[in-house]
């Protein structure tokens, strides 16, 4: 029978690969056997080649698989919020107050950071004592049978048993104060009152420092991925805003000075389709850029009557910017029109919060959420008509200064200076 002679060289290596560790084995007569069986000539020396080409494509493959894992299904249900079409929708998610905490995990400072992956599937936080930790969202759903006052009576050692984190990472020497997922590839990015920007394969079980790093001239704020990974807008402390090529570091900034923020950054968000990009700042505006151009596109100045402006995200359609300030309103605008459309008011009644805190659209963007500082709870609106719905009590003993909600299911995270980041998920009805 003849061979394809496209394939005879690479089945003779391979079977010299199988002789050779065969010989290194101990197993003398089958390797004997098989060489003249074979007619391997010359003589196969005795190796672990094999083992090592076999471990390192078994490695190739799952990471490869991870990688598939983490793509999954990574569209949200419904068609998200568009006031220009919609009169009168029915809201297909929960609201968050039927949310449940399903674990707890534990720093040793304060939580600061947390980030989503764009599947959903992976979580990460950081925190002052400059640590980051990252874990699949999929466990959330072996850890949901453990009632939240037991988790609650855990103590930092069974919480880290029960709830095992996949990854901790350590290269920063200051507080982590914002986190990103690469959209891609399994690349995570930090940013940190150290001045840095630092870039994790947390792929790598064995690796805890960052491959690559960037150095600022400032503390780092915020920073956001570009929907292709090829780019990362980045705000710090300095009113310039940056954004760096993730392959070269070039930096590039807009070249005319009267486009810039007037004060540190607060906020960045790419859009999702990647046209625009949006910043706040301490100075009370929020800006759109061009995202070709890099150019101001509009601004909303004093965009909540001259306070600092803690966050800023687009709908998934672009069409809208979700902003919350320290005056605690969180505001809906309309891009095309460029107005205020929607004010979603209730939120810290007692006055103006001391700490910056973030607004987000749930999964459907059928929801607003927003922690109320006060009363360490949830602020839930109706996303299209500012309805107010149930608090949720968020059980946090300190301020939460970061909530992240899942791009593609019901389950959001809570990071608060109590140290710990409490996971909420929203149990199916048929569970």
């Amino acid at each position: 029978m003849n061979q394809h002679p496209g394939g005879v060289k690479e089945r003779d290596q391979l079977y010299r690969l199988i002789i050779s560790q065969l010989f290194y084995d101990g197993q003398q007569q089958v390797a004997v056997n098989l060489t003249n069986l074979v007619n391997a000539r010359p003589a196969c020396p005795p190796s672990d080649r094999l083992l090592k080409v076999v471990s390192l494509g078994l490695k190739a493959e799952q990471e490869e698989n991870n990688e598939q894992t983490l793509k999954g299904e990574t569209v949200a249900p419904g068609a998200g919020i568009d006031l220009e079409f919609e009169t009168d929708v029915q809201t297909i998610s929960p609201e968050a107050a039927q949310y449940e905490t399903c674990y707890v995990t534990a720093h040793k400072g304060p939580c600061r950071a947390g980030a989503f992956h764009h599947s959903g599937q992976l979580i990460a936080t950081g925190s002052e004592d400059t640590s980051i930790k990252a874990r699949f969202h999929l466990e959330i759903k072996l850890s949901i049978a453990t009632p939240a006052e037991i988790i609650a009576q855990e103590t930092p050692q069974q919480q880290m048993e029960n709830h095992p984190v996949i990854r901790t990472l350590y290269d920063h020497s200051g507080e982590v104060t914002c986190l990103d997922f690469h959209p891609f590839h399994q690349i995570l990015v930090s940013g940190s009152t150290d001045y840095s920007i630092r870039f994790f394969e947390y792929s790598k079980p064995s690796v805890k420092k960052a491959y690559k790093s960037i150095q600022e001239a400032s503390e780092v704020e915020c920073l956001s991925f570009h929907p292709s990974g090829d780019y990362l807008v980045v705000g710090t402390q300095h009113p310039i805003l940056r954004l760096y090529d993730v392959k070269t570091f070039q930096c590039f900034v807009t070249h005319n000075p009267s486009d810039q923020h007037k004060g540190p950054i607060t906020s960045v968000k790419y859009s999702p389709n990647a046209n625009m990009y949006v910043s706040a700042s301490r100075d009370g505006d929020i800006k759109i850029w061009d995202g070709v151009s890099g150019r101001c596109v509009n601004t909303f100045f004093k965009a909540h009557d001259g306070n600092e402006v803690c966050s800023v995200t687009f709908s998934r359609n672009a069409k809208f910017v979700l902003s919350s300030g320290n005056d605690s309103l969180v505001k809906l605008w309309e891009l095309s029109t460029s107005r205020c459309l929607i004010a979603y008011t209730g939120a810290g009644t007692t006055g103006k919060q001391q700490h910056r805190a973030q607004a987000v659209f749930n999964h459907t963007e059928d929801y607003v959420l927003f922690p109320d500082e006060k009363t360490t709870s949830l602020c839930c609106w109706d996303s299209r008509n500012a309805d107010r719905q149930r608090l949720l009590s968020l059980g946090h003993n300190g301020v939460v200064t970061s909530i992240i909600h899942s791009p593609t299911g019901p389950a959001f995270v809570t990071c608060s200076d109590d140290f710990r980041a409490r996971f909420w998920y929203r149990k199916a009805e048929t569970d």
